[in-house]
């Protein structure tokens, strides 16, 4: 189910841009960094959910799940705070009454015209046409505000595509040592925690001396100091390790994560997704190698996954063209997770009950049987 999920996520975003830069929306160096931990954790967590029995795996989902919950949560009300303080409109300084301006500030523009003012979106400022005279352009100007610049007012805006071809899009070099690590692993067992420890050392040391950034971060602080790419590494490491236990992917902890880091929300949950469909597929193959789901009811599931998130896509992506609030994935986030954390955990409470009823054995299970 979440790998149909996740596989269906990616398709539909691989052919979109960044939100505010000229770049993938998936993140593949990001994605790089926290790939290779992130499947080896799914091998140790698939190995831990044969071993523990099931009241141990529903205590930690409930206490995983909401406490990341409650992280995305308080995180999506930060961003809505930013959101609603770039939407407030800042009154334009005089203009000749024949003149149109356009002002774009954040993630808003404002245009001008006859000493009235009228906020629109990126999408829509991009369309307005200005037909000034050259004369009219050059009064703009020399009316422009104190300590103004002429970047800050720009006569026409140049539309930003929001899709483009696939061969264009992705960064082919990164998906080829992804598809690789994901397949390595697949079939050398003994030869995974080299090979995950290899490649995620190695984009670390790169991000550490600057051979490689995180691009979806903008300008923003792009050093990364050792301590704080040996946390990631760990994080995905253990996020792996409970997506295996619980038959996740680990994307519900990635998301938060790589909002933490000040990724846009579009983007971690573009990148997320991209990761969680190695990790949840590899995690299937192993659940089936040990036999611990039927085929019918597994494919029944991933077609109604998949379904399901091209539909939410495709919402997701309206409301926040509508509304121009990208928190509104932090708060489905957050929403989702803590569902789960209620629903899977009342069911395996409930397990746990009849095992106590009918004095079943609740310890460690043997991993050979």
């Amino acid at each position: 189910m979440i790998t149909g999920a996740a596989a269906s996520t990616v398709l539909y975003n691989i052919r979109l841009r960044h939100p505010t830069l000229e770049l993938p929306i998936i993140d593949y160096d990001l994605a790089l960094l926290f790939q290779p931990m992130l499947i080896l954790g799914i091998s140790i967590g698939v190995t831990l959910n044969v071993l523990f029995s099931d009241w141990m795996i529903t205590i930690l989902l409930i206490i995983i799940f909401g406490a990341t919950s409650a992280k995305a949560f308080f995180k999506g009300v930060e961003t809505w705070k930013k959101e609603t303080k770039s939407k407030q409109v800042i009154p334009l300084f005089p203009f000749p009454l024949s003149l149109v301006y356009l002002w774009c500030s954040n993630s808003v523009c404002f245009l001008g015209f006859h000493n009235s003012i009228v906020s629109v979106s990126f999408q829509e400022a991009a369309s307005v046409q200005l037909d000034n005279s050259d004369n009219e352009i050059e009064a703009a100007e020399e009316n422009a505000p104190p300590g103004g610049t002429t970047s800050q007012y720009q006569i026409k805006s140049e539309s930003k595509k929001e899709k483009v071809s696939i061969t264009e899009n992705v960064y082919w070099k990164e998906l080829g040592i992804l598809v690789a690590v994901w397949l390595i692993i697949l079939a050398l067992q003994i030869g995974k925690i080299p090979v995950a420890v290899g490649v995620t050392s190695y984009v670390a040391v790169s991000l550490y001396k600057g051979r490689r950034k995180i691009a979806s971060k903008g300008e923003a602080r792009n050093n990364w100091p050792l301590h704080r790419l040996f946390f990631y590494s760990v994080t995905a490491l253990t996020a792996g390790t409970v997506g295996g236990m619980l038959g996740l992917g680990g994307g519900f902890i990635l998301g938060p994560l790589f909002l933490e880091m000040g990724i846009p929300p579009q983007v971690s949950s573009a990148t997320a997704a991209f990761a969680m469909m190695f990790s949840a597929s590899i995690s299937a193959v192993e659940f089936y190698l040990l036999k611990r789901f039927p085929i019918p009811y597994a494919l029944y599931f991933f077609v109604v996954a998949t379904i399901s998130a091209v539909v939410g896509q495709h919402v997701a992506g309206k409301l926040i063209r509508i509304l121009g609030r990208a928190s509104l994935i932090i708060f489905t986030l957050a929403f989702i997770i803590f569902a789960s954390a209620i629903l899977l955990g009342g069911v395996g409470i409930g397990r746990s009950i009849k095992q106590i009823e009918r004095n079943e054995y609740m310890g460690f299970e043997n991993i050979c049987s």
